[in-house]
């Protein structure tokens, strides 16, 4: 068992690691593409900096919702929440494929005339506070709690509980789950994991998992609008759809 974990730790260090570099790389060649394009210029003021980190922040909440409600976004970001336990290396199970969908979005800061070490220092930022929100040891920071994603806020994202499901996307703000309609509370204890977990630590398993199962999903379908929702619904409409024909047949 020993043997196992340390081999799936080491897994995960070594993906985390290579999914930071992918990203880095293809933000900052996308950002500087697209700040290439636009007549836009906002300078290196201390405002712009702050916008960067706003804005980041804002398009974070969106990419982290669709990540939720997309089922092949899901299918990537089901490795983040594959964890049963909820600790500082639950940060680090980061998607191989996640650079396809954080890079392009983000850049489009660029695109309003943010220089791109401001886009990719508000990404270090991101990262950084991202980190230390994964963990169970601080129950609460007080009235900070009104407007930060919090590890209590966040814990209650990677709950299985029904209550919890698809809920508190932010990452350093939680006004926006507050603004959208997807903040949730901790009141009872979290369940981490899956929805149904997949008892493995086995780092190919855990990555492809999903993906399998989506593409069963499509094959097995009727109709085409059922194949593309599989691909395009969430993956609560999925598992439903899927349990609803098995129960039919």
């Amino acid at each position: 068992m020993l043997h196992r974990i340390t081999g799936a730790v080491a897994a995960t260090a070594v993906a985390s690691t290579a999914l930071v570099v992918a990203t880095e790389w293809g933000a900052r060649t996308a950002g500087e593409k697209l700040f290439g394009a636009t007549p836009f210029d906002l300078g290196d003021a201390a405002a712009v900096a702050a916008l960067a980190v706003l804005g980041w922040d804002f398009i974070y909440y969106w990419n982290h919702r669709l990540d939720h409600e997309v089922r092949w976004m899901w299918a990537m970001h089901s490795v983040h929440h594959s964890s049963e336990r909820y600790n500082l290396s639950t940060a680090l199970r980061q998607p191989w494929g996640e650079t396809i969908t954080l890079y392009v979005p983000y850049s489009l800061l660029a695109l309003i005339g943010v220089r791109p070490k401001h886009i990719m220092d508000a990404r270090a930022i991101n990262l950084i506070y991202q980190f230390w929100i994964h963990t169970e040891a601080v129950r609460s920071i007080g009235s900070l709690e009104r407007v930060l994603n919090t590890p209590s806020h966040h814990r209650v994202h990677h709950g299985t509980n029904s209550e919890y499901l698809d809920r508190n996307h932010g990452s350093i703000l939680i006004v926006w789950d507050k603004l959208f309609g997807t903040f949730e509370a901790e009141d009872a204890q979290p369940v981490y994991g899956l929805t149904t977990n997949i008892d493995t630590f086995n780092p190919v398993r855990i990555a492809s998992h999903e993906w399998v199962e989506m593409f069963k999903d499509v094959a097995s379908a009727d109709t085409w609008g059922d194949r593309w929702s599989y691909l395009l619904r969430g993956p609560g409409w999925a598992y439903d759809r899927r349990n609803a024909r098995l129960v039919a047949v």
